[in-house]
């Protein structure tokens, strides 16, 4: 048994062959009264969650869905999103988690992309989506404001929109099983304009990855129930700091159309663990406040929520005691930041994970009760059942102990490739692997260190920021003939774009008013996050013999001259 691995759990999981529908039902039966969800003053127990998800299945088969159809959620964090989400699973549809901030336009294409037959939105939402589907034969439904999510005063639905009720009134879908093979999620990684790409996660991949976090954050074993429901029981002499089934509280901060916040709320459901919904924007003051409030025992967030938190002047007003486990994921976060976390939280593991979508969501964590501590700056070793390979640049020698290369992956978590797109799957999943397009190298324990990404992409706040479609929107302002944009690292942030741009020779650079009205015209097309931060004119951009743009050049720039 290798030093670098949790206390007490073996090399591999004996996965159930069963749908993610498994998870809801086991918890269901081993947590009935307990409470799953709590939205303001409002809750559902996990026999409530459950019996509620099956009146939602048998509501969409009622009006026409099948297994196999797309679903698209476009809401924030609420308890109706958990009920909505998990009556498509239990009907066997495939859902689409998309960005409710996202513009009209992008909003649109997603929706063809997905091939969403059904939408659920929220009347936060309903105006957006109007604009983005005015005469559509899909499903639309609506769903309730909540203390998370309230519904404004002046909201006007969707025209032929249907409130959530009448899903809920409809007989419960029961006695189906999901087919494993189905799709879970079409998890939307692409950028603004243009094609998106949606990552085809099977059932099967979903409940591997959920069984892979949970048993080792819980020092458990899987299992079914004797109705086919998924359980967990715990190892003899677990790892100290570890989840117990049927306890514990966890803040849903991370945005459910995210990996990380949809893939982490399934294994708190499998878990047993109360999940309290706030939405909204993240407040670290207010977040700090609610983990005394709430005995929060353990979370998972960005960076981004981390630096906010060490800012807090609530820090040391609350008692945190209650905090016991704490994983910092979706970017790099700097080795200043975990120290301090782990001085204002002693009784708290704190590490980090890696993991992409095309993955489900994790590949590496850090082992609970190894041997070995977990470097400082490292994402862990890959979690059990799962390969990970450092690769020279032609992607099939391996690299040594220490080398640096491209990181490739396999496991049972590793997706079905990219929707109708077998071309770009083909070039990302190559024999069962995954390349992952990251950079790191593995020690000797075979713990991983992350060094850097092989594509441009940058991560703003934990969110995932592809230049291209920037690029095209500059260069879609008249005023702009080139653009390129790289990220500048921030403390806060992680990185912010920042826009290079050569102007049409007809035009002159106006000053601060020029570039703020640029951006403006960004800003205007794309989510919050994904807003041009910073620009720059200049004469020409460095170009290679063959015409392509050396960003290594313009990220030297930034280096050199940063404002």
């Amino acid at each position: 048994m290798p030093h670098a691995w949790p206390k007490n759990m073996p090399p591999s999981l004996d996965l159930p062959r069963v749908g993610a529908d498994a998870l809801l039902a086991g918890a269901a039966r081993a947590y009935p009264d307990r409470v799953a969800l709590l939205d303001g003053e409002e809750s559902l127990t996990f026999a409530e969650l459950r019996a509620a998800a099956l009146r939602v299945a048998g509501g969409l088969r009622a009006r026409g869905l099948e297994p196999g159809d797309a679903v698209a959620l476009h809401m924030p964090n609420t308890y109706w999103y958990v009920v909505a989400y998990y009556g498509a699973l239990c009907a066997g549809l495939a859902v689409a988690p998309i960005n409710p901030a996202q513009p009209a336009g992008a909003l649109r294409a997603q929706l063809a992309d997905c091939g969403a037959r059904a939408v659920f939105t929220h009347p936060a939402n309903a105006a957006v989506l109007s604009e983005a589907a005015p005469e559509t034969n899909r499903l639309l439904v609506h769903v309730p404001g909540t203390a998370a999510g309230p519904a404004p005063a002046d909201a006007v639905l969707p025209a032929g929109s249907v409130p959530l009720g009448e899903l809920l009134a409809a007989d419960p879908l029961e006695g189906y099983a999901v087919d494993p093979d189905l799709v879970a999620h079409l998890q939307l990684t692409g950028g603004t304009t243009g094609r998106s790409k949606a990552v085809r996660v099977l059932h099967r991949n979903l409940v591997a990855n959920v069984l892979q976090t949970s048993c080792w954050r819980a020092a458990s074993l899987p299992g079914l129930d004797e109705h086919g429901g998924v359980r967990v029981t715990r190892v003899d002499d677990p790892a100290p700091g570890t989840i117990v089934p049927g306890e514990g509280c966890n803040i849903a901060i991370a945005p459910f159309f995210h990996g990380l916040g949809l893939v982490g709320h399934n294994a708190n459901t499998l878990l047993g663990v109360t999940a309290v919904i706030t939405g909204g924007r993240f407040d670290a003051d207010q977040f700090i406040r609610d983990i005394e409030r709430y005995g929060v025992t353990h979370m998972s967030g960005s960076p981004a929520m981390y630096y906010g938190m060490l800012r807090s002047p609530e820090l040391g007003k609350r008692d945190l005691s209650s905090v016991r486990m704490i994983t910092s994921g979706t970017a790099p976060i700097d080795t200043t930041a975990l120290r301090r976390l782990r001085e204002i939280l002693p009784g708290a593991g704190v590490t980090e994970g890696y993991g992409l979508s095309e993955a489900t969501m994790a590949l590496t964590m850090s082992p609970p009760g190894a041997e070995i501590e977990t470097p400082i700056g490292s994402v862990g070793v890959p979690i059990a059942g799962t390969e990970v390979e450092i690769r020279a640049e032609d992607g099939v020698a391996v690299r040594r102990r220490g080398e640096t290369g491209e990181i490739w992956a396999r496991g049972p978590q590793i997706t079905d490739g990219y929707q109708d797109d077998p071309e770009l799957t083909r070039v990302q999943f190559a024999g069962g692997w995954l390349r992952t397009g990251d950079m790191g190298y593995l020690d000797e324990d075979g713990f991983l260190f992350l060094v850097g990404r092989a594509k441009d992409m940058l991560i703003y706040k934990g969110y995932n920021v592809y230049p291209q479609p920037l690029e095209e929107l500059l260069c879609s302002h008249p005023a702009i003939a080139q653009a390129s944009v790289v990220g500048r690292p921030h403390p806060e942030f992680g990185e912010i774009p920042v826009g290079f741009v050569v102007l049409r020779p007809s035009f002159e650079a106006g000053g601060q008013e020029f570039l703020d009205e640029v951006m403006a015209h960004v800003a205007a097309r794309v989510a919050p996050y994904q807003k041009i931060r910073e620009l720059r004119v200049v004469d020409a951009l460095p170009l290679t013999p063959t015409g392509k743009i050396l960003k290594t050049r313009l990220r030297e720039r930034l280096r050199d001259s940063p404002r």
